[in-house]
C-alpha cells in the first residue's frame, strides 16, 4: 500500500516538472519572436546605407558597331621594280601632300631625259631655220609644217622621259601619317608592293548599317556619340555625314557614314566603335543599380518604411526599364522621393529592422559613382 502511494506521488511530481519545463520553453519563445519582431531575423538592426528614389533623364538610342577608319588611308605602293637608292621620312612621321618619301635609282631615266632635250633643242633650231627659208620664199610650207610637228614630238618625248623619272620618285598623295615599313635604301620593291601606310587621321569616319524603321528619324548632319571599344569611358560627338542612297535588300538596313574629330589623334583607323544615335529623352524615377534586385525576370527594392520608432526594409517588386550609367529606370512600384536601401540587399529580409548609416557611403544621386554617361 505504501509503495502503491509512493509512485503515485513520483508520478505526480514527474508531471509537475513536464508542466514547468513546457510553460519556460513557451515564454522563451515568445520573448524570442518579440525581438525578431523588434529587431528581425538575427535579433538585431541591420547597418545599411539609403538612397533616394529621383528623376534622371535616360535616352532611347539606337546603338551599332562600326570600324573606324580615316578620312583618307591608302597603301603606297611602287609600279615599278627598282633599287631604293633613299628614304625621305621615319615611321609615325606627319607629312604633307606631294612630299617625297622614297626615290628609286633612275640613272636611265635621268639619260633618257638628257636625250629627249637634245632631240628637242635640235628640232626647235631646225624649225626656225626652215621657218626663216619659208619666210624667204625659198623653202616650201610643207617643209615648214613638217619641222613643227617634230618640234612637237620631241616635246611629248621629254614629257615621257620625265613621267618615267617621276615613276622613280614616291611621294605622298595626301597629308597625313605615315605608319611603320622595313624599306631601307638598297630593299628591291616591286609593282603593287606595300612600301608604307598613309592616313589623315584629322577626321574619323564610321560607316555603320541602320535598319531602315529607323529612316523617319536619320538625316544628313545629326549629332551622334560614339565610344571606342578600346576606351570605354571615352564618348566622343560628332554627326551623320552621307547617308547610302539604297537600302540593302539581304539585310533591309542602310548604311550611315559618320564623321568624328579626331585633334588629339586618339581614335584609330581599325578601332572598334561602337555609335549611339538617340531617338528621344525622358526623365523617370531611377534607382542606382546596386538598389535593385532580381530574382529571375523579377525585380526588387527595399523601400524604408518608418513604423514606431523603428526603420524597417519592406521588399517590394518593381518594373525597370532602361540600364544605363549605372542607374535603372523605375517604371512603376516606387515614386520619386522613396527611400531605398542601396546596397548591400544579401544582408537584408523583408521586414527587417535597419540601421541607416551603416553599408557603403551615398554617391551623388546615390549607389555606385556614375563615371560613364548614358548609353
Amino acid at each position: 500500500m505504501i509503495r502503491r502511494h509512493f509512485f503515485l506521488v513520483a508520478a505526480l511530481v514527474v508531471l509537475a516538472v513536464m508542466i514547468v519545463g513546457g510553460g519556460i520553453k513557451l515564454l522563451a519563445d515568445a520573448n524570442g519572436k518579440r525581438q525578431m519582431g523588434q529587431g528581425g531575423p538575427a535579433g538585431r538592426a541591420i547597418a545599411v546605407s539609403q538612397t533616394t528614389v529621383q528623376p534622371r533623364a535616360f535616352a532611347d538610342r539606337i546603338e551599332v558597331l562600326g570600324v573606324a577608319k580615316g578620312r583618307q588611308s591608302v597603301a603606297i605602293t611602287s609600279n615599278t621594280s627598282e633599287l631604293v637608292t633613299k628614304v625621305h621620312f621615319t615611321d609615325g612621321q606627319q607629312v604633307k601632300a606631294g612630299q617625297v618619301l622614297v626615290e628609286l635609282r633612275a640613272g636611265e631615266e635621268d639619260a633618257g631625259i638628257f636625250q629627249a632635250q637634245a632631240q628637242l633643242s635640235q628640232a626647235q633650231r631646225d624649225y626656225q631655220r626652215w621657218k626663216a627659208l619659208a619666210d624667204q620664199g625659198i623653202a616650201s610650207k610643207a617643209t615648214v609644217e613638217q619641222r613643227r610637228l617634230t618640234v612637237e614630238s620631241a616635246e611629248a618625248m621629254l614629257e615621257a622621259a620625265r613621267q618615267r623619272l617621276g615613276d622613280r620618285v614616291i611621294r605622298a598623295p595626301f597629308s597625313g601619317r605615315v605608319g611603320l615599313t622595313d624599306i631601307a635604301p638598297g630593299a628591291l620593291i616591286n609593282p603593287g608592293q606595300t612600301v608604307v601606310t598613309l592616313d589623315d587621321t584629322s577626321i574619323i569616319r564610321v560607316d555603320f548599317p541602320v535598319p531602315d524603321r529607323y529612316l523617319p528619324i536619320l538625316r544628313e548632319g545629326l549629332s551622334i556619340v560614339a565610344r571606342p571599344d578600346a576606351y570605354p569611358d571615352v564618348q566622343v560627338e560628332g554627326r551623320i555625314a552621307k547617308l547610302d542612297t539604297r537600302v540593302a535588300e539581304n539585310t533591309r538596313a542602310i548604311t550611315a557614314r559618320a564623321e568624328f574629330p579626331n585633334a588629339d589623334s586618339r581614335l584609330r583607323p581599325g578601332m572598334m566603335v561602337r555609335v549611339a544615335i538617340e531617338q528621344a529623352r525622358r526623365q523617370v524615377a531611377s534607382v542606382p543599380q546596386s538598389a535593385v534586385q532580381f530574382e529571375g525576370d523579377a525585380a526588387f527594392v527595399f523601400v524604408l518604411v518608418k513604423k514606431g520608432e523603428r526603420t524597417v526594409a519592406e521588399k517590394r517588386p518593381v518594373t525597370v526599364g532602361l540600364d544605363q550609367g549605372g542607374f535603372v529606370e523605375i517604371k512603376d512600384g516606387v515614386q520619386a522621393g522613396d527611400k531605398v536601401v542601396a546596397d548591400g540587399l544579401n544582408r537584408v529580409q523583408d521586414g527587417q529592422a535597419v540601421q541607416l548609416g551603416g553599408g557603403r557611403p551615398q554617391q551623388g544621386q546615390g549607389g555606385r559613382p556614375n563615371r560613364r554617361q548614358a548609353n
